[in-house]
């Protein structure tokens, strides 16, 4: 826990996830007792602190597909499975043994590590993928953190705006609210956390490791970890 003013204790990035050695190249960037959404805000100066010109095992650029736009501060391993047209602008950093799947968006400032798989017009920015994620079919992953073995179901966003385009806050696991001072935050996605079909996770929401989103569902808030939200509640 770290402490928020008078009597307000939050959550560490360590209650949710853990930088995996793949990713140590951006270590400094992503302390473990950090708050989980200062983690979102640190993605642009990892990706600029590090020469991704200069990592070991590119994809030959002579083997991208001629559909598949990528940006020249883009690096893909070379082990990555890439889909016949896509958009991959830059900086972004993808790791060995990902898929990448027909009309993959990426909008710059990504992170995602070893094994993940980005599905057919699936659009990811300014985010992190920690290793192997499925965002695999029409999912929108903006301005959020996946713990590693994360899921989502088809059709599956992280909503990152509030309609009255206010800050947004993070509710704590005892109910509190966190000012965060960012005007742009999805979601903190625990490992192993399984999100179905069509649910919508709201601006700020803290989903602990193990936990469920049942399909459909609007999610808003705290989810303890090894817990289900099965139902939609307020948004405020």
């Amino acid at each position: 826990l770290k402490s928020m003013g008078p009597a307000v204790m939050a959550s560490v990035a360590d209650d949710f996830f853990s930088l995996p050695i793949d990713l140590s190249l951006f270590q400094s960037h992503f302390p473990s007792d950090e708050l989980p959404w200062k983690w979102v805000s640190n993605i642009w100066q990892a990706l600029n602190a590090v020469d991704l010109a200069s990592l070991p095992c590119p994809m030959p650029r002579e083997k991208l597909p001629a559909g598949l736009l990528v940006d020249d501060d883009v690096f893909i391993h070379n082990t990555v499975v890439l889909p016949a047209f896509g958009t991959i602008h830059g900086p972004a950093y993808i790791g060995g043994g990902c898929e990448l799947r027909p009309g993959v968006f990426v909008r710059g400032n990504v992170i995602v590590g070893q094994r993940c798989v980005i599905g057919n017009s699936t659009e990811l920015k300014n985010c992190m993928l920690l290793g192997n994620v499925q965002v695999p079919h029409f999912n929108y992953v903006g301005d959020s953190v996946l713990g590693c073995g994360a899921h989502f179901g088809a059709g599956v966003v992280t909503a990152n705006v509030r309609l009255d385009r206010g800050p947004v806050p993070a509710t704590l696991s005892d109910g509190n609210r966190a000012d965060t001072t960012m005007m742009k935050l999805g979601a903190i996605v625990g490992e192993h956390v399984e999100v179905g079909c069509n649910a919508v996770l709201n601006p700020g929401c803290l989903l602990g490791k193990h936990s469920v989103v049942m399909p459909c569902v609007s999610f808003t808030g705290f989810l303890p970890p090894s817990s289900i939200a099965s139902a939609s509640a307020a948004v405020t």
